[in-house]
């Protein structure tokens, strides 16, 4: 996002394809967030899960939009905060714009530690969230100190055990309603309140499609960017949403929404009362790798993200130290760890995932406002254009889904915020000079 990530861009390979990139993209949105959230989506909708999902998933296509094309306008920019710092000319702006990107990591991973200790795990053994979360993130963490390669070389076998483990639910419920179990008639069954229902349930959605915005910073290794980076991303969201949508369907129709808004682990509920012969666990385990695996990625870009912004000159130097032989950043990757874990132990995953969402709507607000103001700006080679609606509409989605937020999230992202102001007018006092975000732009 900052001058650190376009020097190093110089000697990247342009070795990302369609394929490797559909996979990426498609591995960062999907699992996680269904896998933990569909009980909390029947709590808000009853029994039409999918219309929120629907909702989260248009609401995603038109950020996607603009992202698609400031990507391939500025291939080399490397992400929503460059893309604010070119449109606005404010570095604060650009600050709390890649402020904002790390607080929603740093709040999603404990979200997902919250997660795992839920019902999913207590199907093999049963433990309190403030012990099970912690732990959950320091093995997170030590996998994250061994280094990358490690971590990224599983990527293709875990979205794999993800999208098998949602595919198994869609497929257990069609031969269950084949066989007369269920009703696919609660689908359609319509909550009290449904516009203000629906609507909230919409925001938990949502939840489940963010993601894709971490594709932008490949955009340099991505070959033959400006057709590929648009199908890859909108094959991607499109693939996840059709998932989805037959999941949260499958899932009201093999159980009535009290007793999915029951459990943190409705997926294995839904499962089970399908009659299929799989034992619990297994399919537990299978929900516990996509947890696991959403976390990691997330605080991989977490741990990343601090250290760029530290070699920058916007947060404080320390986090920039590296770890000796593995060259992993570890006072980052212990900070960002010990934030998420007291989040964990502190707030309730719907708390923590809502507050994920209304960080990246700043940043996807941000953005959409940035694909407009930056239209009049040329550049020498071809890249992707949505009509001038896509990011209208996506300003107006986020400002929608805004409205939603409750108190509690407003003050936990407030002081967040706030502290993020207090760090970029230290750092800004200790450099003595322009921050460093104007340096993107040459």
């Amino acid at each position: 996002m900052t001058e650190g990530a376009g020097t190093a861009s110089v000697t990247l390979r342009r070795g990302i394809g369609g394929g490797l990139l559909f996979v990426f993209i498609l591995g960062d949105v999907l699992g996680a967030g269904v896998y933990a959230l569909m009980g909390e989506l029947a709590a808000e909708a009853g029994g039409m899960t999918w219309v929120p999902v629907l909702i989260a998933l248009l609401m995603a296509l038109l950020t996607a939009g603009s992202y698609a094309e400031l990507v391939t306008k500025y291939p080399k920019a490397g992400g929503a905060a460059v893309f604010a710092q070119r449109a606005f000319r404010k570095p604060l702006v650009a600050f709390l714009v890649g402020y904002s990107m790390l607080c929603a990591g740093i709040v999603s991973v404990a979200g997902l530690a919250v997660a795992f200790a839920g019902d999913y795990l207590t199907t093999l053994v049963a433990l309190p969230v403030p012990v099970v979360a912690p732990a959950f993130l320091c093995l997170v963490a030590a996998i994250n100190l061994r280094g990358i390669k490690e971590s990224v070389r599983s990527n293709l076998v875990m979205t794999a055990i993800e999208v098998s483990g949602l595919v198994l639910i869609v497929v257990a419920v069609a031969v269950a309603l084949a066989g007369g179990a269920g009703d696919l008639g609660r689908a359609v069954e319509v909550p009290a309140s449904p516009f203000a229902a629906l609507l909230g349930a919409a925001l938990l959605a949502f939840y489940s499609f963010v993601g894709f915005e971490t594709s932008a910073n490949v955009a340099e290794e991505v070959r033959d960017v400006s057709k590929v980076y648009p199908r890859a991303l909108f094959g991607a969201l499109a693939a996840a949403g059709a998932i989805y949508l037959l999941v949260a369907v499958a899932s009201s129709a093999m159980l009535p929404a009290d007793e999915l808004a029951e459990s943190s682990g409705a997926l294995l509920d839904v499962l089970q009362a399908s009659g299929v012969a799989l034992p619990g666990w297994a399919f537990a385990v299978v929900a516990l790798i996509a947890i696991a695996n959403g976390a990691l990625l997330t605080s991989i870009m977490s741990s990343r993200l601090a250290y760029g912004m530290s070699t920058e000159g916007l947060l404080p130097p320390v986090l920039s130290r590296l770890l000796p032989g593995r060259r992993t950043p570890w006072v980052a990757i212990v900070v960002t760890t010990g934030l998420s874990a007291v989040l964990a132990v502190l707030g309730s995953l719907q708390m923590l995932a809502e507050t994920v969402v209304l960080f990246l709507l700043f940043v996807f607000l941000s953005t959409n406002v940035a694909a407009l103001v930056l239209r009049k700006d040329e550049v020498e080679h071809e890249h992707f254009r949505v009509p001038v609606v896509i990011p209208a509409l996506g300003v107006l989605s986020c400002l929608v889904l805004l409205t939603q937020q409750s108190l509690p999230v407003w003050l936990l992202a407030g002081g967040l915020l706030a502290v993020g102001v207090v760090i970029y007018l230290v750092m800004s006092r200790a450099r003595g000079n322009a921050p460093a975000p104007q340096r993107a732009d040459r």
